[in-house]
């Protein structure tokens, strides 16, 4: 799973998040909107942790969810062109 793949279904996943993360607010979530480094931010703020072991847990997280589909049949689709 990539970052932009978050981004453009943050709605989606957002929930994800809240579920792996409970500390996350409604408030935080909407405050982040997809971006990587928001969400780093406040799962440091919320837990207490420091920033390389947020962002590794978020990287860790990120491993497990399944790749989407239909964004990887539009990628091979515009690299058959070439």
């Amino acid at each position: 799973m990539n970052w932009e793949q978050i981004q453009g279904k943050w709605k989606q996943y957002s929930g994800k998040m809240q579920e792996k993360w409970g500390k996350l607010t409604d408030s935080d979530l909407k405050i982040i909107r997809g971006q990587r480094d928001q969400l780093i931010g406040k799962i440091q703020e919320r837990y207490g942790i420091a920033k390389e072991d947020a962002q590794r847990e978020v990287d860790e997280y990120l491993a497990t969810l399944p790749e989407d589909k239909t964004t990887e049949r539009h990628e091979k689709a515009r690299g058959a062109g070439r």
